[in-house]
């Protein structure tokens, strides 16, 4: 059964909770339903996966539409798309912008010349997963080379996880290079090297595919009306529909995802879809939006709230439209998707009151000794060692220098960095390891510290055979290797300590102990226990 509006406006006069306990009354006799044909549709659905192109049965369809009924009942028709002249006057103005304004990426130019739907949906797949936290003058060249090097679905699925990870490295976020991978093996494994066809088996049936993605291949590759929401499109919706609460929240998300299925153009979803993103990256951005260039400007809730700001001050202004006025049994009561009382409209801020900034936990702090451990040759650079990370956690897969986790207030902790340098090269009776200074890097949810390290293994020839595990590098094969941003900056510091000392010159700018006032408590007891431990003036032993 459906909510009506009629059903709200009676109960407002005597108490507009009432609305609610009608609503949820109604949505959970929905629920129970159609809980069992959903069930029993999922278990059809699961015993037969061969079938990528199967569309939802009927009894799934029904209830969705009814949840998404439900939906609108409980929210402003501020915050919603009322009339369907506003709903195509939005698609035609932002596809006439995008085919006129829209920037000519390598994905885009690939999905245009691909006439093979797999190999078209494999491009917008890696793309895709490329884009994820990531700047798009970024990716740009990573996507090339990675297309250049896998075209196909079976060249990504023949390739090691070493080549993918040496080829992701300084993109970020290295678990994304890796489930693509497991993906294209399981396209060709297991689904007879055809992607699914459809966003909700996209997202069933591959690794690491969430709704968005599984969205936008769908849409692009395949022409299925459905919308997606990304961080940009998050965004234009927010300010088009004036939604200023939590955007992380349940309710919100359910409303973003609704306004994007309702909006999507049934002629043209792929390009409807990337226009959309497209002019929240390049129009509709976080800090300094182009108000006057945005194309659905007319429609834009947010803007149209500056424009009263503006007038708010002129006798005789006329009065716009806001939640409150749309839907009196609101003004007794918080709107869930309007502005929180705890951050009011701020009229310097304009338009970008909306989205409201979700709020984060700050990262959880950690710290590491890390050590270039290298041997020195006759000619060219030194060799450097490096020791292959766990095939699971952060990092998975990667290479490091010899490093350890420290705990600042604990001192035998810092023992281990010296116990793992002798594990990897052997006894070092005389070697004291020099502090160059320090590398901060932040994670999604991590900022980790490095102390940073260097040991030269003076006299070795020839180089011992490195642990399972571990392999000698010279600098220029450590730059092609499979390793982290973070490490680039560890061997930045070191070569520049390195080859400042050789010429004499300034250190530099990052953290050194010579240009920090004090040393930090973690320095101070790694020195200490070094100190009385490692004579300086003892010959080094031989590496093994």
């Amino acid at each position: 059964m459906i909510v009506s509006w009629k059903d709200c406006f009676l109960l407002q006069r005597t108490d507009c909770r009432g609305v609610v306990k009608v609503i949820m009354k109604k949505l959970r006799a929905s629920v129970r339903s159609h809980r069992k044909p959903l069930a029993n549709h999922e278990r059809r659905t699961k015993c037969a996966l061969s079938s990528s192109q199967t569309t939802p049965s009927a009894p799934d369809g029904q209830a969705k539409q009814k949840r998404e009924e439900l939906l609108q009942a409980s929210v402003s028709p501020y915050h919603l798309f009322r009339d369907m002249a506003d709903v195509t006057t939005f698609r035609r103005n932002l596809l006439s912008w995008y085919d006129q304004e829209k920037r000519d990426l390598p994905w885009r130019r690939w999905v245009k010349q691909e006439a093979n739907l797999d190999r078209r949906a494999y491009a917008v797949w890696v793309s895709e997963v490329m884009l994820q936290q990531t700047q798009v003058a970024t990716v740009i060249d990573y996507y090339t080379r990675w297309m250049q090097k896998w075209p196909t679905l079976q060249d990504l699925a023949n390739a090691s996880l070493e080549e993918v990870n040496q080829l992701w490295s300084g993109l970020g976020y290295y678990s994304r290079g890796r489930r693509l991978q497991e993906g294209a093996r399981k396209v060709v494994e297991e689904l007879g090297g055809h992607m699914p066809r459809t966003a909700e088996t996209l997202q069933q049936l591959l690794p690491g595919v969430g709704r968005y993605t599984a969205g936008a291949i769908a849409s692009i590759a395949f022409d299925q009306v459905t919308g997606v929401v990304d961080g940009n499109v998050l965004r234009v919706l927010c300010r088009v529909r004036a939604v200023g609460a939590d955007p992380s929240s349940t309710l919100v998300s359910h409303h973003l995802w609704s306004l994007a299925h309702q909006l999507v153009d049934p002629a043209r979803p792929g390009d409807f879809n990337q226009a959309a993103m497209e002019l929240g990256a390049t129009v509709c951005t976080p800090q300094h939006p182009l108000c006057s260039q945005c194309p659905v400007q007319s429609l834009c809730q947010a803007y149209q709230r500056v424009e009263r700001e503006q007038l708010s001050a002129l006798p005789g202004s006329p009065d716009i439209e806001e939640c409150g006025s749309l839907f009196p049994a609101l003004k007794t009561r918080q709107c869930q998707l309007c502005l929180p009382p705890t951050k009011p409209w701020d009229p310097a801020l304009g338009v970008t009151n909306f989205p409201r900034k979700a709020s984060r936990r700050p990262p959880r702090e950690e710290y590491s000794a890390t050590c270039v451990l290298e041997h020195p040759r006759a000619t060219g650079s030194p060799l450097i060692l490096l020791v292959q990370r766990p095939n699971s956690g952060l990092l998975a897969g990667l290479w490091e220098f010899p490093s350890v986790t420290l705990e600042p207030s604990e001192q035998h902790q810092h023992k281990a960095l010296l116990r793992e340098l002798q594990r990897l090269s052997g006894p070092l009776p005389g070697a004291r390891p020099q502090h160059l200074g320090e590398v901060i890097h932040i994670f999604s949810h991590i900022k980790l510290t490095y102390q940073v390290y260097s040991l030269a293994l003076e006299g070795q020839t020839p180089v011992a055979p490195a642990p399972p595990g571990a392999r000698w590098l010279t600098w220029e094969e450590f730059h092609s290797a499979a390793v982290s941003t973070a490490m680039k900056k560890v061997f930045r510091v070191y070569e520049d300590h390195r080859r400042g000392t050789r010429k004499g010159s300034k250190r530099p700018r990052m953290s050194t102990p010579s240009s920090r006032k004090k040393p930090s408590r973690g320095q101070q007891i790694l020195d200490s226990f070094f100190q009385p431990r490692i004579p300086t003036d003892t010959p080094n032993s031989t590496a093994q």
